[in-house]
């Protein structure tokens, strides 16, 4: 028996069929409710059989242009990767957010002290607000910024852009003065380039 099939069966006897995991690239994935996110978290950390003590990233996910717009569910989604140093096991954790327009996700701060910094990440790139999270504010992106940059509707330019300004001696925000504009490389190679050398 390989440490997936272990961790299947682990993972089956803890949730039943309910949450089935599936296995992509050599791991597995469970999708979970979103209203169910906090007791399955902290099943995966309890457990002694799952042991999952260590939450090495949480990331945020904008569907809404997945599979050339096939995709027909919610367009929010946060992933959080686990690891269970004691049985040498990875688990990918997917909730999507129930609201479109709000998207908003139970924190698991309270479970991995860690996550804090990381929800703080997908909030800022994708606007998921993470309940309970005690210091949700930006991260990456100015205090200022408007949008959420990773979302797919972000426009690639931006808004506006900040510069410091010598003559004023302060920062200063202004629109975006990028023109569009195609670019395109150009490849110089000499004849029999790399032939018979």
């Amino acid at each position: 028996m390989t440490r997936l099939d272990t961790l299947k069966t682990s993972l089956q006897q803890a949730f039943g069929d309910e949450l089935a995991p599936t296995e992509q690239f050599g791991e597995l994935t469970l999708v979970v409710p979103a209203g169910r996110l906090l007791e399955v978290m902290q099943r995966l950390r309890d457990d002694r059989a799952l042991a999952f003590d260590t939450l090495i990233d949480v990331c945020g996910l904008d569907y809404s242009g997945y599979g050339d717009g096939a995709w027909s569910g919610n367009r929010f989604a946060a992933v959080w990767h686990l690891l269970s140093v004691e049985n040498n096991q990875r688990l990918r954790v997917r909730a999507f957010c129930p609201d479109d327009d709000f998207p908003v996700m139970p924190s698991v701060v309270d479970l991995w002290t860690s996550a804090g910094w990381y929800e703080r990440e997908a909030f800022d790139l994708y606007g998921i607000v993470f309940e309970g999270n005690p210091d949700l504010r930006r991260i990456l992106t100015d205090y200022g910024f408007v949008g959420h940059p990773f979302r797919k509707d972000f426009p690639i330019s931006g808004f506006v852009e900040m510069r410091y300004d010598p003559d004023e001696r302060r920062v200063v925000y202004q629109p975006v003065t990028i023109e569009p504009r195609e670019n395109v490389p150009r490849v110089i190679r000499e004849d029999g380039y790399g032939a018979g050398r």
